[in-house]
Parts: structure tokens; sequence; C-alpha cells
């Protein structure tokens, strides 16, 4: 089981846990490539009833018939509405504004929605606040963790943002959602083997983005494995040696910058009927527990993108 708790992290938490009972409305901002697996199961239980908004950034890079699934699932859901933007689109975040105030129901006309903006590290969470304020107030970055303390931010039309830092949860029991998570950028390059990463997001695009594999690196045929895939892409895109050696490292390079820049297209990993019933949820904890004396830690406090 992947683990990963920095200080910072656990210090985050308990911000949040401290804050929440004057906040009137949670923003969870997700990838809208992986709404599941980005979305960190100890916040939702910090939450507890508060109405939120669940934000999928980073639409234009998600399958968009794959993001109304979403915002379908999450609308159905007792005080939550979900949206799909791109965080730096002015226009595309007004909508906000008035989903906050449906949501915190009513509030004195003499003090602001109160309003905490959350999310896992590499969402896009700082941007999204840096358009909101039109000035850029919360630092950002290409990797996990960049804001490390809460702010309080006035944005107009009522609403004072409270963000907070990028909070991972110690340990990631399903491990098809660790691998999503790493092949989007939102863990570190280094807490999984990075061929692996890129074999196991090679085989989930073979099966449901075909295409988009075929046409990016003109492949005529797939192999049985992730791994197969990885080295054809290697050879296609200068990792073949001399005396035919294949840099593996080169083609997982390759993919994984690829598929997080959207040069495959538009892709989303996974869909609500992914997300494991309680069942799945408790074999996963099982399987935990029987690998807990090989479990890893990460004790890495380098900084990440919001």
């Amino acid at each position: 089981m992947l683990g990963w708790f920095p200080g910072h992290m656990n210090k985050a938490r308990r911000q949040i846990s401290e804050a929440l009972p004057e906040i009137d409305v949670v923003i969870e901002v997700l990838d809208a490539r992986l709404p599941y697996s980005s979305a960190n199961p100890m916040l939702a239980g910090l939450i507890r009833h508060k109405p939120s908004l669940k934000l999928l950034s980073r639409a234009d890079l998600a399958d968009p018939a794959r993001t109304q699934e979403w915002i379908e699932h999450f609308d159905a859901q007792p005080d939550v509405r979900a949206m799909a933007v791109v965080t730096t689109d002015t226009r595309a975040l007004k909508p906000l504004y008035k989903l906050c105030h449906e949501l915190a129901g009513h509030i004195r006309e003499d003090r602001d929605v109160r309003v905490m903006v959350m999310g896992i590290p590499n969402v896009g969470k700082s941007t999204l606040i840096n358009t909101l304020a039109g000035k850029k107030i919360a630092k950002t970055g290409n990797e996990p963790a960049v804001t490390k303390r809460q702010q309080k931010i006035r944005i107009g039309q009522r609403i004072a943002l409270t963000d907070t830092p990028g909070v991972l949860w110690p340990r990631i029991e399903d491990q098809n959602s660790a691998y999503r998570l790493a092949a989007s950028g939102a863990i570190r390059d280094t807490a999984l083997e990075y061929v692996d990463v890129a074999s196991v997001a090679a085989l989930a695009l073979a099966e449901r983005y075909p295409e988009a594999l075929r046409s990016r690196y003109k492949l005529e045929t797939f192999g049985d494995t992730g791994e197969s895939i990885v080295r054809e892409i290697a050879t296609r895109r200068g990792g073949l040696r001399a005396g035919g050696e294949v840099d593996m490292h080169r083609g997982a390079e390759v993919l994984l910058m690829d598929l997080r820049g959207g040069k495959l297209g538009p892709i989303t990993l996974e869909t609500p009927a992914d997300i494991p019933d309680e069942a799945g949820l408790e074999a996963m904890r099982a399987e935990r527990e029987r690998f807990n004396k090989g479990e890893t830690f990460l004790d890495d406090d380098t900084p990440a993108e919001q």
C-alpha cells in the first residue's frame, strides 16, 4: 500500500478541522480526468454534512461525455452540486458565485458566505484562487504541495474564501487510484516505479481510448500488457539504443508527459462505475493489513502544485 503524509499535510488536516465549524460551503477541486481518485476520503470525513461544490478542474483535458456522467453523479447527492471548469477561465467560473450562495442557504446580509477551498495537490486549486481573486495570491507550481498554510481571500459577490494546503491521505488503499494519481502527476514521480505507472496507464488507455494511442504513436497493434505498449512507444520515440536495447524509462516518460499535457486528446481515466462498492473497499483494507509490514511511507516535504 502506498503511504504519503508529509508533516505539513498532517498540520493542514488539523487546521482544516479547526476552521470548518465557521464555514458555510466547501469547494472541493477534483481532477476531471479522475474525479473519484482525486477526491480525498479523509476530507470527506472532515466535511461531514457541509454543503459542497465539486469543481471538476482541467475539464479541457477530460472526455466531455464522461465529465457529464460525473456531474450527474455528484448532483444526485444531497447538498452537493458539481460543475466542470478550466481554472484559468474567468467566464466559466461565473456560475460558482451563485452556486455557493444557493448551497449556503440563508446568510445574513451583513456578512459574506464563508467558503473553504480544498483539494489534493496538483489539481489546480491555487490557480482557481488566483483567477477568482483577479490577481496572484496563491502560489502555483508543477508538482505536489506548494500551498503550506491557510489563506483568507475576499473575491466579491459577498464570498470569502479560505484556501488550504493540498492534502493527500495517509494510505491510498485503492491501488488503481494510486496509479491513476501518479499518472496524472498528483503523486510525485518517485512515489511509484515510473515504468510501472506508465504501463498501468498504457493498458487503461488501450482499453478505453485505443484510437488515441494508435494515432499519437502510430501503433498498429497492442501487446498483451501495458509494458509491451510502453516498449513500443519507446522504440518509436528515441528509446531504442545500440544493440537493440529499449530504454523503457524513455517510453514511460513520453507517455506520461503526453497524457498530462493533453497530447492524447480528451481522456478520462475513470467513470462512476469504477467506484468500488463497500465490499471492494473492505477487501482493499484487508489487503492493506496483510501488507502492512512492507508499507512504504514517504517523508518528502518538497513543494508540489495546487
